[in-house]
């Protein structure tokens, strides 16, 4: 990794660095911007994501479907894409 030491990065080149950095690295940034993030309100959720999020827990809380890794699932997506 390098760092500049010269004028500021623009944000679409600060992104690009950070979509270069290892998974996780990117993760623990954007855990970190996330945090900074102070809403006064919930996020307006529609009634039918609301219902798809209770009927996802479930089947997490009942073991029926299981959480896959984000690179291998990532990958395995792309190349039925390709």
């Amino acid at each position: 990794m390098h760092y500049r030491l010269t004028m500021p990065l623009t944000l679409a080149e600060l992104a690009e660095e950070a979509m270069a950095l290892p998974c996780e690295c990117r993760a623990y940034l954007a855990e970190r911007l996330l945090e900074t993030l102070d809403f006064e309100e919930d996020f307006a959720v529609s009634d039918l994501w609301l219902k798809e999020i209770r009927k996802r827990c479930q089947e997490l809380d009942a073991g029926a479907v299981q959480t896959l890794p984000a690179e291998p699932a990532i990958a395995e997506l792309r190349q039925s894409l390709a």
